[in-house]
C-alpha cells in the first residue's frame, strides 16, 4: 500500500511540555483558583518566546482548566457550587458505565486486588500525614476504576474531570474528621466488586460521589437535582 510522506514521530513538543506543567500546577494547587497567567511572567519563567506558551495556554482553555476574560487575559478556573455538582454528576456517570462494564465482563478479582493498592497507599499517607499523597492516591482509585472498563473513550472523557477532581480533593480533605471514613468508603466499594453485587457496587458509588458534593458544595445534592 501506497503511503504519504511519513514525518518521524518527534519528541514532546515545547507547547506540550509547557501545558502539562501548567495543568501539574493548576491540579495540585500552585496555580489556585482565579490566577491570572500573564504571558510575560510565564514566557521569562519558561524561558520559551511567547508562541508554544500561548498554544499551550489554548490547549487548557479548551480542557477548560483556564477561562478567557476579554481585555483581561487568561484565569485558572473557580470552582463554585454548580462546577462542584457538574464535575461530580458528569464522574458519577462515567464511573457508573465503568463499573457496569466491569461488573457485566471483567476481572473483579484483577480489579479489586488492583484497587486495593491505591486504598493501601492512602493509608500509608495518613499514616505519614501526607495529604498531597493521600489524594493522589484518591485519584488514582478512580483512575484505576475507569481504566479497568476497558473503554478508552470513557478513560479520555474522564482525564479533565480528573484533574478538576483533584483541585477539590484538597478541600475535601479538611472535611473529613477521620481519613479512617474516608479509606472504608473505598474499601467498600472494593469488597462490593468481589462479591459481585452490581446494584451495591453503584449504590456505593453514588453515595461516595453525593457525599463530596455536599461537603464540598454544602446545599448542593446529586440526587436533588441542579444545582442552584
Amino acid at each position: 500500500m501506497a503511503l504519504p510522506d511519513i514525518e518521524p514521530v518527534s519528541r514532546e513538543s515545547t507547547a506540550e511540555i509547557i501545558a502539562r506543567q501548567l495543568r501539574d500546577a493548576i491540579m495540585y494547587g500552585s496555580l489556585p483558583p482565579g490566577t491570572q497567567l500573564g504571558e510575560t511572567e510565564l514566557a521569562s519563567r519558561f524561558q520559551v518566546s511567547r508562541g508554544p506558551l500561548r498554544e499551550a495556554m489554548q490547549r487548557l482553555v479548551s480542557e477548560g482548566l483556564l477561562r478567557a476574560e476579554r481585555h483581561r487575559g487568561l484565569f485558572v478556573i473557580d470552582l463554585g457550587p454548580a462546577d462542584v455538582y457538574d464535575i461530580y454528576s458528569a464522574r458519577s456517570a462515567i464511573e457508573r458505565a465503568a463499573v457496569i462494564r466491569i461488573m457485566r465482563g471483567g476481572d473483579r478479582e484483577n480489579v479489586a486486588a488492583t484497587l486495593d493498592e491505591t486504598v493501601r497507599a492512602m493509608a500509608v499517607a495518613a499514616d505519614d500525614d501526607d495529604p498531597t499523597a493521600l489524594s493522589d492516591a484518591d485519584l488514582k482509585f478512580h483512575e484505576a476504576l475507569i481504566a479497568a472498563s476497558g473503554s478508552p473513550r470513557l478513560v479520555r472523557m474522564a482525564r479533565t474531570l480528573l484533574i478538576e477532581t483533584r483541585m477539590c480533593l484538597a478541600e475535601l480533605q479538611r472535611t473529613y474528621q477521620a481519613v479512617e471514613e474516608r479509606v472504608g468508603e473505598h474499601n467498600q466499594i472494593i469488597e462490593a466488586i468481589r462479591a459481585g453485587d452490581e446494584d451495591l457496587v453503584l449504590s456505593l458509588l453514588e453515595a461516595h460521589m453525593e457525599d463530596a458534593v455536599r461537603r464540598l458544595a454544602p446545599g448542593t445534592s446529586l440526587t436533588a437535582g441542579a444545582a442552584p
